[in-house]
């Protein structure tokens, strides 16, 4: 079983609470989120978009937007360089969208999964010399491009990067790092060694957004409105929303949205400026204008929905995922760039078609590389890499997700492709996935990312030395695997109300970086049970408390799971019995979230099971 441990941080809860006037239990759950001062808590609880830091805080951000700029007064063709997962997808809008507004020559390319791999490579610098490219912009990608760069200024050309990702870098004997920053006119990176930006931990979307931002502060509310007034694409919205302020005219040409998905869907931690991107964005897409936005949210039936971040990351992502998975990113980019309705649907309804056929390869991938882990016995190994040579190699990064969680370890799926292998990466909080690869550069073709994801490429001869290197320098301790427990608050269920419920809201939105809060009881002990569910897949329970107070308990979670624990503990009959309802002897201490059922009219409380123990 996990560790459980319960969060000990100080502060005054009761005094912060009623500063804040809020239950002293949530002040007690933010400051479990490292929030200390009461400018982050005020942040945290009514932070709003004025709240974000400037974009000229990170480097090189005003010589990009002054590059930019002067090459659209030039009308010099611009080439936007994105990504193929949601945020090189969203971030690519941002960019057009806010280039043209600004009256740009501006075109896109989205480089093929398969065909071209990860990020700006030497086909793309080749193609845009073709195409007479005057400046290139990469978002999403970009800091690990140093050769192809290289070309691309040879050949003459303007080349401004914007990315997020992991700065390469080489470490000699003594630990010392010489990282390896590609020659661009302009690199916007927050990841830089010498970039001063306070919260780093942005995705690409983000940094694109603070780069239409600058530009627009640049220029002046005089100068955009010429430029929206001028072009024939926003002049409409100019006259309609008359803007009257920076944060307006972003609001105008609809880009919020986008940076919000990209937020959630890169897993970037909820907390700082992103909670606050995410919490205002995740409003933009409920109001988008944005027709493709619109289509994708009709056709997964969420239109009339409030849309909360796990719409956004586990049904929305996944369809603009899955276009770059199986086909052609570009067909995402499609889709936000509808101008009718009508194509917009048809763009939407093949996305989610496409992520219905990605889900059942991935559940296929998914039993083989597991069937591989146990045969193979790999999961003795710290670090599990698994090579899968016919799966597509799209879906190597879901699959190697999948694996961490079953094994709670490092997991790397590898897939043969047109050029060696290929794969994805996926990590624990005490790993660093990338700086493990740099140790490993030796073996790798091409490979970035971040502590906790990877890509990479090698040859298929080098898989074995690549397991064996990379589990040598794992310095992994068993302790590293085990889930760990973080409980928030200790609290009867006796303790909770409706009112208490409705108050834990303002903690939203929640996600990584600030998870739901955790409270746990002991002393529980379950009465009866029903399987519930067409696949009898959920577990619903009468618990009773010390003092004899009833609670419905409810387990949505590896039921199967649950009932073997019980088994082990308790026996076979007692655990039947419970289904039954007839046992008094299953004692468990459990964590759970409140939360209020509504069912006929009828409101209630209910209490979902995360944790267990005996």
């Amino acid at each position: 079983m996990a560790g459980w441990t319960v969060c000990m941080k100080k502060a005054d809860f009761q005094a912060m609470g009623e500063r804040f006037k809020i239950n002293p239990v949530l002040s007690r759950i933010m400051r479990n989120r490292d929030l200390i001062t009461d400018e982050d808590y005020r942040k945290f609880l009514h932070g709003t978009m004025a709240d974000l830091y400037r974009p000229t805080d990170m480097k090189d951000m005003q010589k990009a937007a002054d590059i930019v700029l002067q090459k659209i007064s030039e009308r010099a063709k611009i080439r936007i360089i994105g990504d193929y997962d949601v945020d090189g997808v969203c971030s690519t809008y941002i960019l057009e969208n806010g280039l043209r507004s600004m009256g740009a020559d501006v075109d896109s390319v989205i480089p093929h999964r398969i065909k071209d791999g990860y990020g700006l490579n030497a086909d793309l610098i080749e193609e845009a010399i073709s195409d007479e490219i005057d400046t290139i912009i990469t978002c999403d990608n970009g800091i690990a491009a140093k050769l192809p760069i290289e070309r691309a200024k040879e050949a003459g050309m303007t080349v401004v990067i914007t990315d997020h990702h992991e700065v390469p870098f080489v470490e000699d004997e003594s630990g010392h790092r010489e990282y390896i920053v590609p020659c661009a006119d302009a690199v916007v990176d927050p990841k830089q060694e010498d970039c001063e930006y306070p919260f780093p931990g942005i995705c690409g979307a983000v940094v694109a957004y603070k780069l239409i931002q600058c530009m627009y502060e640049t220029l002046g509310m005089d100068r955009l409105s010429e430029c929206f007034c001028q072009n024939p694409l926003y002049e409409k919205k100019w006259i309609e929303e008359k803007p009257e302020t920076i944060g307006d005219v972003l609001k105008t040409i609809g880009i919020l949205e986008f940076a919000a998905l990209a937020t959630i869907c890169d897993v970037m931690e909820l907390k700082d400026e992103n909670r606050i991107v995410v919490k205002e964005g995740l409003k933009a897409v409920r109001e988008t204008q944005n027709l493709g936005l619109k289509a994708l949210l009709e056709v997964s039936e969420l239109q009339d929905k409030e849309i909360t971040v796990y719409h956004a990351g586990f049904i929305l992502g996944p369809c603009i995922n899955a276009t770059g998975r199986l086909d052609t990113a570009e067909r995402g980019l499609e889709l936000f760039r509808a101008n009718s309705y009508r194509e917009a649907m048809v763009i939407a309804a093949e996305l989610k078609s496409m992520n219905e056929s990605r889900k059942a390869m991935t559940l296929k991938g998914l039993d083989e590389a597991v069937a591989i882990v146990e045969k193979e016995k790999l999961n003795q190994d710290s670090v599990l890499v698994v090579f899968l040579p016919d799966c597509h190699e799209s879906l190597a990064g879901i699959i190697a997700g999948r694996l961490r969680e079953k094994y709670g370890k490092p997991a790397i799926v590898l897939t043969r492709g047109e050029e060696g292998v290929k794969g994805s990466a996926r990590s624990i909080e005490a790993y660093h996935m990338y700086e493990k690869l740099c140790e490993c550069r030796e073996l790798l073709t091409k490979f970035g990312g971040h502590k906790l994801a990877a890509g990479l490429s090698l040859r298929e001869e080098d898989i074995l030395p690549l397991r064996q290197e990379l589990n040598a320098r794992a310095g992994l301790k068993p302790q590293d695997f085990e889930e760990k427990v973080l409980i928030d608050v200790p609290m009867p269920m006796s303790y909770v109300t409706e009112e208490f419920v409705e108050e834990l809201s303002i903690l939203e939105p929640f996600g990584t970086g600030n998870p739901k809060p955790v409270f746990a009881q002991k002393d529980l002990t379950f009465v009866s049970g029903r399987r519930l569910g067409a696949n009898q897949n959920v577990g619903k329970y009468m618990v009773h408390d010390a003092e004899g107070n009833s609670f419905e308990v409810m387990l949505f979670d590896n039921l199967p799971g649950f009932d073997s624990y019980l088994t082990q503990q308790f026996g076979l009959e007692e655990m039947e019995a419970l289904y039954r309802g007839g046992t008094k002897k299953i004692r468990l201490m459990v964590t759970y979230y409140p939360d209020i059922n509504e069912f006929r009219g009828r409101v209630s409380l209910q209490f979902i099971m995360k944790h267990y123990k005996a």
